[in-house]
């Protein structure tokens, strides 16, 4: 099969399986705060990811690109939508357009729309220096996100079943790359033990993409003719994950992904650690299924929702929700006990 012809059976499966919302956020509450002392006005969304400053905790991360003149639109609707609310976009995997250069226009309409905003590249962990490169000066990206998709592979009929040398590969293109490295997991999780050797190779961002979201060992079951079922419930949920980088590495910069949908999970996301929240399947689907707009409409409703929440805490910005009481709770609780993570350090704050 077809790069491409996979690119867009990776879209259909992806909405069609949907996101078991498994995120672990729900097992973390707010300490409520009766005397939050400030207004709504004095209230701030803008946050950092590693020294890239954003307008608020929200960017659209990796979905396409490289299936043809579908992926094309979709990137171009997508970018529309980052331009008009100021987000940050991340593109997919531009190992497509590298190996086969027609396709290069399915990624560059995004930097083509989304002129003056932060764009990230895209690229896999058996990527060269040189291929690195080739993928930020296609776009003109601001950041290159290295996704790390170990199951997604094995599962994948057609996929990849060496990963030697991957951390080795990795810190070559942090050492020779002049723009920010992301390291990303596609929805099975980090543990703090990967955290740390990324971190020991000189990543300062991560993101943690946690199992709850759109779930690619189930996209890709759909695709093989006997199934790997064990890999469906395979993975760390984003709470969790976000406490087990947080534990690692209380210095690097973390990015909350995996079934993240309204902004009081972003708001529970930021609690935990995180700078930044990416969102991909849910933006995804409400652009295919009620248009753009309606997708502009909720982007705003939960920049506006998480404008109350920090309202109701007291706290004025993102550095101070970070900051922010909180109670946890369930199979989130019971993981961190279980791995020694330190639950004061998380929970019990001013």
């Amino acid at each position: 099969m077809s790069r491409s012809k996979r690119k867009l059976e990776h879209i259909n499966y992806a909405i069609s399986t949907g996101q078991k919302r498994t995120h672990g956020l729900d097992d973390i509450s707010f300490v409520h705060n009766s005397l939050p002392g400030i207004a709504l006005q004095d209230v701030s969304l803008r946050t950092k990811i590693g020294e890239l400053s954003i307008s608020s905790p929200i960017f659209i991360n990796a979905m396409t690109g490289g299936g043809g003149e579908k992926t094309e639109k979709i990137n171009a609707l997508l970018a529309e939508v980052a331009k008009i609310c100021d987000l940050p976009i991340a593109v997919g995997s531009q190992m497509a357009a590298i190996k086969d250069i027609s396709q290069s226009r399915s990624f560059e309409i995004v930097r083509k729309v989304h002129k003056n905003g932060i764009v990230f590249a895209n690229i896999g962990s058996e990527a060269s220096v040189e291929q690195a490169q080739k993928a930020v000066d296609m776009i003109d990206a601001n950041a290159l996100q290295i996704h790390l998709n170990v199951i997604q592979e094995l599962v994948m009929p057609e996929g990849d079943r060496d990963f030697t040398g991957v951390l080795n590969r990795i810190e070559a293109i942090v050492n020779k790359l002049t723009v920010p490295v992301i390291v990303k997991e596609v929805g099975f999780g980090m543990s703090k033990q990967t955290v740390s050797k990324l971190k020991g190779i000189g990543v300062s961002i991560v993101d943690v993409g946690g199992f709850g979201g759109t779930n690619f060992a189930t996209v890709e079951n759909q695709r093989r003719s006997k199934q790997l079922e064990q890999f469906n419930d395979w993975g760390i949920p984003t709470s969790v994950s976000i406490g087990e980088a947080k534990a690692s590495s209380p210095s690097i910069s973390i990015l909350a992904s995996g079934g993240i949908q309204t902004s009081s999970e972003i708001a529970k996301a930021v609690s935990l650690g995180a700078s930044a929240v990416g969102v991909a399947g849910y933006f995804l689907k409400i652009l295919l299924e009620d248009g753009q707009e309606a997708l502009i409409n909720e982007i705003q409703h939960m920049q506006d929702g998480l404008k109350i929440i920090m309202t109701a805490l007291g706290t004025k910005s993102v550095n101070e929700l970070q900051n922010a009481p909180i109670v946890i709770r369930g199979e989130t609780l019971s993981w961190f006990e279980q791995r020694a993570i330190n639950i004061q350090n998380l929970a019990q704050k001013k």
